[in-house]
């Protein structure tokens, strides 16, 4: 793999660095989870290596094990705080290239299609936020 360069850093890779802001739920030393600014549905997150890797598939066992672990103790703080049915999984990477796992609060199949879209206000991703913090 390539080192990764200014030029070619991931929008996923800047919000590590604090370059770019983000709704940040939790983090450790190698992982982020964060809400997505265009989510499917309220609550819709996406978790994070920090360790740049595009394709989830080229994630070291370790690093991708430690991924599925701290997506489920996200999961379970989303469901506690998002009332739905279950949170989906999905595994896309195909708008970043930055591999991420996104936690979706389901209600309906269509809430997994990345074609509808919910809209939120900063005040409401932010006090969102806190409340699955609070869950965890």
């Amino acid at each position: 793999m390539n080192p990764i360069n200014e030029q070619t850093m991931s929008i996923f890779t800047k919000i590590v660095n604090g370059e770019i802001p983000a709704y940040k739920i939790a983090e450790d030393d190698n992982y982020l989870a964060f809400l997505d600014v265009n989510p499917n549905a309220k609550g819709h997150t996406l978790c994070i290596p920090k360790k740049e890797i595009d394709k989830i598939f080229e994630i070291e066992d370790e690093l991708y094990l430690g991924l599925m672990k701290f997506s489920k103790k996200i999961a379970i703080a989303l469901e506690k705080t998002v009332p739905c049915k279950r949170v989906g999984m999905a595994v896309v990477g195909l708008e970043v290239p930055h591999a991420h796992v996104h936690l979706i609060p389901l209600n309906e199949m269509d809430e997994m299609r990345f074609q509808n879209k919910v809209s939120l206000s900063k005040e409401e991703f932010e006090a969102l936020a806190k409340s699955i913090q609070a869950n965890l």
